[in-house]
């Protein structure tokens, strides 16, 4: 167990092991928020700020890879990129767009696709990349924690990465065996990188995540991702890293088979669509419970944003194992007032408990 710190740092690596902070710990992806004097002032009094990064490259030496831009006529700024193999070409087109980026097409179109994209996955080749990440949480500072990651879970990236939701739902039902030659891949490319987290500098990490259980379904979930986590988090607890998910969905299926896993904690977790704070706290009570602020509740008036963080803040009390975040895009117009009551109710709400 480590030492309850009070800076905002401190504050979430306390929650993280276990610890009741001395102030609630309040997160936001640091992508999710522009550098201003408002955000100063939130930092100023205890936001964290949350760096994602991984330790470790992926290169793939027979694969040729060739990108080129263009606007269409709909005026939207795209990118279309080749992958090039021995087994045929895979072609991806996305739209970046502020802070996120759309994908409108994925490399997976069909069952023609299939050899290429077996090719592209066993061609990988995993390579430590420590330079990019040691001394970052130094140099940061106590503003920041910075967190190390995974890949998606093998069944997730044929989903999230390559296929999409409708496309792998008909693959998994017409050409199940396909799939799974491309499921064993991923698996093979996961277990490689496993160690490097391990022996990484960095002291926790983020594995896979958007799982959609009413797709996945509580079955698969057990059989094709817990033992997955299990398995990572055997290695990497080994070396003293702790491991979680970014489980962000409609989790009601699945509370059950998460409490059974060795994960650490649970980020992104939504109470606005998935069970609420309490009964995860019940379910879950030696998990860190990290939530995304649920964004369904992102447009209502500033009072009922505080009102509605208090009332979180009582479900999780006494506030151990347990991190107030935003994982996801505010609307530009609403996001200092909706992080300045979010804000208020933690201040309001710790010293009135202390």
């Amino acid at each position: 167990m480590k030492e309850t710190k009070s800076t905002s740092r401190g504050r979430v690596m306390a929650a993280l092991y276990g610890d009741i902070p001395n102030k609630t710990p309040f997160t936001i992806y640091e992508e999710k928020i522009e550098r201003s004097e408002y955000e100063r002032n939130l930092r100023n009094n205890g936001l964290c700020l949350v760096k994602r990064v991984v330790s470790y490259s992926i290169r793939r030496p027979n694969v040729k890879i060739r990108s080129y831009s263009f606007t269409d006529e709909k005026g939207r700024y795209l990118i279309r990129t080749i992958y090039s193999t021995p087994q045929g070409e895979l072609t991806t087109l996305v739209q970046p767009d502020g802070f996120t980026t759309w994908t409108h097409e994925r490399m997976f179109k069909s069952p023609e696709d299939y050899k290429a994209l077996l090719f592209f996955i066993k061609d990988s080749v995993v390579v430590p990349n420590y330079d990019a990440v040691c001394n970052l949480q130094e140099r940061l500072g106590e503003d920041y924690v910075v967190r190390d990651n995974l890949p998606l879970e093998p069944l997730q990236a044929l989903i999230s990465d390559y296929m999409g939701i409708d496309r792998y739902c008909i693959e998994w039902m017409d050409n199940r065996d396909e799939i799974m030659k491309l499921y064993d891949a991923l698996v093979d490319v996961a277990r490689k990188i496993y160690p490097i987290v391990a022996e990484g500098p960095l002291e926790f990490c983020n594995y896979g995540g958007n799982v959609i259980p009413m797709v996945i379904g509580e079955e698969n979930f057990k059989k094709y991702f817990v033992p997955h986590y299990n398995e990572a988090a055997e290695i990497l607890h080994k070396k003293g890293k702790l491991i979680g998910c970014h489980l962000d969905g409609d989790n009601t299926l699945i509370m059950n088979a998460v409490a059974e896993t060795a994960l650490d904690y649970i980020e992104a977790y939504d109470p606005g669509i998935s069970p609420s704070v309490a009964e995860a706290r019940k379910v879950w009570p030696d998990k860190t419970l990290w939530l995304n602020w649920p964004s369904s509740w992102q447009l209502e008036s500033a009072e009922e944003i505080y009102n509605k963080t208090m009332a979180i803040l009582k479900e999780a009390a006494p506030g151990n194992n347990f991190i107030l975040g935003v994982t996801e895009d505010i609307p530009k117009f609403k996001i200092k007032e909706n992080l300045t009551s979010i804000a208020s109710a933690i201040n309001d709400y710790d010293n009135n408990k202390n």
